[in-house]
């Protein structure tokens, strides 16, 4: 039984070293591969990271010849431009220094040029002198011999010659008046009563405001909008004050030209009817009236000719007579004066055996000196005269409008005709008002004296010519400028014109940004 227990003992010994020597060699085998293993990935590892590094090189040698080559032309770009500017710098030397050779050349040339004018002119300055020393000594020897100064002779002269032509004038005046008398007085009178009985006249006192009639008070906010922001914009844009006051379901338009308040007035009344009242559709609306309002105006003077029956007319000069019915000559309406005008012309010229459509051609012309585009140094009849030849009017018809106010000579028979017409339609009673004319030529000077500035662009006047308001271009004008530009314009005006009170001068420089978006 011990030998069974020994024998099963030696048996598990057996077992436990053979497991025991195997774990070992296996252990052994184990770690000989791993080994060989690790030196196999390291060998591995380090020829892939020698690959790398060399790729590595041969980039950054390719990135440094090519950042090489950039520099190198970088260089020699910089190289050449700057090659170029010793080029143009070495030209611009040499023709400055020929200018400077030239400037020399002429300056000496002037320098001869101008002695040798000194040189002459002191001959002549001597010269001068010996003549009036020998004037003097002939005068002296003429005075010997008459006994008698020059002055004294001189006044003789003059005395005998103005006896003689005042005898011959007045012995020539009173044959004229005598005949005159006799034959031209009855029949005179006669035709000019003819003439005015059968021409119906008007009298047409021009105001400077016109009164625009609304439904509610409530309308009155819209058009003065937010913190008056629309009724400024319709100001600046028409050129006529806006007047909002008390006045119920009634907003005053003031201004003293009779277009823009015409523009002002239909421009206010689409807005109204339309209900959209804002900056932006002001100024539309105002430019579209204003178009409305010139096509309106060339109507009237198209229709003025058919129903005088006057045919041929210039296309300027239709819308020059268009023009009349917006202005007015110490209050009466022009073109109501011009058709008066043109019937007794052409009455009077039949009466007396003219051409009465040539005469009434005449009357309607006669005042279209006083509507100009511009305003020229001239007077009215003058300038009439001169439109009158640049449209091809005939040459009795331009005499006639030039001389209607005897400021040239007149030299056919419708000259006169016009003026008398002329002097007739204006001296009916209440035909006229000297003083809204003068006030409105005060205004007109106000406009243009300020229009003369650079940079000017619009010139309104308001507030009975208390104010004026001038509207420059902002690409023209800093506000530095702008601000100066005030005081001159007010120094002008206090020195060149008579007015009443103060005039507040107002320059508005605006900017504005305009894109489209599509």
């Amino acid at each position: 039984m011990i030998m069974g227990f020994l024998s099963e003992g030696l048996s598990w010994i057996f077992c436990g070293a053979a497991f025991l020597a195997g774990f070992g060699i296996s252990y052994l085998v184990w770690m000989t591969l791993l080994s060989a293993r690790r030196k196999k990935i390291v060998a591995d590892a380090e020829a892939e990271a020698e690959v790398i590094r060399k790729e590595k090189i041969l980039q950054a040698k390719e990135k440094f010849l090519q950042l090489k080559s950039e520099h190198e032309k970088v260089i020699n770009e910089k190289n050449s431009r700057v090659t170029q500017a010793e080029n143009r710098i070495k030209q611009k030397e040499m023709s400055i220094n020929q200018k400077l050779e030239e400037l020399q050349r002429k300056s000496s040339e002037a320098d001869a040029i101008r002695n040798n004018l000194n040189t002459q002119l002191d001959l002549i300055d001597k010269k001068n002198e010996e003549l009036a020393k020998q004037h003097r000594q002939h005068v002296e020897k003429l005075e010997a011999i008459s006994g008698l100064s020059g002055e004294e002779a001189k006044n003789q002269l003059i005395e005998s010659l103005k006896e003689e032509a005042r005898i011959q004038a007045s012995s020539l005046v009173n044959e004229i008046i005598d005949e005159a008398k006799l034959t031209a007085s009855k029949e005179a009178k006669r035709i000019v009563m003819n003439s005015v009985q059968r021409v119906a006249t008007e009298t047409a006192i021009e105001n400077a405001v016109t009164v625009f009639h609304i439904d509610s008070d409530e309308i009155k906010g819209r058009i003065i909008g937010r913190e008056g922001r629309n009724i400024r914009a319709l100001e600046a844009a028409t050129g006529i004050e806006i007047v909002v006051d008390d006045t119920p379901e009634a907003i005053v338009l003031s201004g003293f030209d009779p277009v823009r308040r015409e523009v002002a007035r239909l421009a206010l009344h689409q807005l109204v009817t339309d209900g959209r009242i804002h900056p932006a559709r002001i100024e539309e609306i105002v430019e579209k009236t204003r178009k409305q309002v010139e096509e309106e105006i060339m109507e009237v003077g198209k229709r003025t000719s058919i129903d005088l029956g006057i045919h041929g007319l210039h296309p300027e000069l239709v819308r020059l007579i268009c023009k009349m019915k917006y202005r007015s000559s110490y209050g009466q309406n022009l073109l109501q004066h011009s058709r008066e005008v043109a019937n007794l012309c052409a009455i009077m010229a039949s009466e007396i055996g003219l051409n009465p459509k040539v005469a009434r051609r005449a009357g309607l012309l006669h005042d279209i000196g006083k509507v100009p585009d511009d305003e020229p140094e001239l007077p009215h009849a003058i300038f009439g005269m001169k439109l009158a030849e640049k449209y091809k009017e005939k040459p009795e018809i331009c005499n006639a409008i030039g001389s209607h106010h005897d400021e040239t000579e007149m030299t056919s028979l419708y000259a006169p005709i016009v003026q008398v017409c002329d002097a007739i339609s204006g001296a009916r009673p209440g035909a006229r008002r000297e003083v809204v004319e003068s006030y409105i030529k005060r205004l007109k000077e106000l406009e243009s004296l300020a229009l003369q500035y650079p940079g000017v662009m619009k010139t309104y006047a308001i507030q009975a010519g208390r104010e004026l308001r001038v509207i420059v271009g902002a690409e023209k004008v800093s506000d530095e400028e702008a601000e100066a530009l005030s005081g001159d314009i007010a120094r002008k005006i206090q020195n060149e014109m008579t007015y009443p009170g103060q005039v507040k001068i107002t320059v508005i420089r605006e900017t504005r940004s305009v894109s489209y978006a599509k």
